[in-house]
């Protein structure tokens, strides 16, 4: 079997079964792992999947596009949204990350509560000066055209001045065991450098998000103060997430 075909192969492997296992598919056609690692570095590489341990998984849904992610599990990222909003303490200083959940959020911030938000997002923060009382700050930086969210050695410089009660993290990818992740390499480096000046991490964990991975490590389950879940999610891998904070 020729290599293309070999990817083809691979390709319907991953839409058919949602994983792709190396030995298993070098095992189906009859060529050593290697040949299949090397196949699965060249797909990923063409963003067709993500590696992981073993094998490889589908890109996750939320590194899709801004504009497609306002459409996708739209319901559950509100109850989620609606869950990390309770968690907000009056006159706290919170980050709001990029993303459609943490939009939704700023949508719905309490009027009159003295808040100060920080967010390296235009539309959130947008969304928080329109439909609250919230002081704003913006983290600057260069935009990513793919998520509009500010990052590089601009932003770092900014977050390092910067400090907050609460960071409500948004990421594409919790798994129990790739842990959290997101599909950019800058967008995880201001993840992290916001997540260092923050007290506590709350992670937005939309139905969508939970058991997808992406190629780049934000931080660990083991430094999180929970993870807010859809209450009408019943995946069984939240049990394994550990650090559990479900939406009520």
């Amino acid at each position: 079997m020729l290599g293309v075909q070999r990817k083809d192969h691979l390709l319907s492997v991953l839409r058919r079964e949602g994983r792709i296992v190396a030995k298993d598919a070098a095992a189906e056609l009859g060529v050593s792992e290697d040949s299949i690692r090397r196949d699965l570095r060249e797909l990923a590489d063409a963003g067709a999947c993500v590696r992981v341990y073993g094998g490889a998984v589908p890109v996750p849904a939320a590194e899709a596009p801004v504009e497609q992610r306002l459409t996708v599990a739209t319901d559950s990222k509100q109850r989620v949204a609606r869950a990390a909003v309770r968690l907000i303490r009056p006159a706290s200083t919170i980050v709001l990350d990029a993303g459609t959940t943490t939009l939704a959020m700023a949508r719905m911030l309490p009027h009159g509560a003295g808040l100060t938000v920080i967010t390296p997002s235009p539309a959130v923060a947008l969304a928080a000066m329109e439909h609250s009382q919230a002081r704003v700050l913006m983290v600057g930086g260069e935009l990513s055209r793919h998520s509009g969210v500010a990052g590089g050695a601009l932003a770092q410089e900014t977050i390092a001045r910067l400090g907050a009660d609460a960071f409500f993290l948004g990421v594409t990818g919790a798994d129990p065991d790739a842990g959290l992740t997101t599909g950019e390499l800058d967008d995880a480096v201001t993840k992290r450098a916001l997540a260092a000046r923050s007290a506590d991490v709350f992670v937005l964990a939309s139905a969508e998000k939970i058991g997808a991975v992406s190629r780049f490590p934000v931080v660990g389950l083991d430094e999180v103060a929970g993870i807010i879940a859809d209450p009408a999610d019943r995946n069984p891998l939240l049990e394994r997430l550990g650090l559990l904070h479900p939406a009520e």
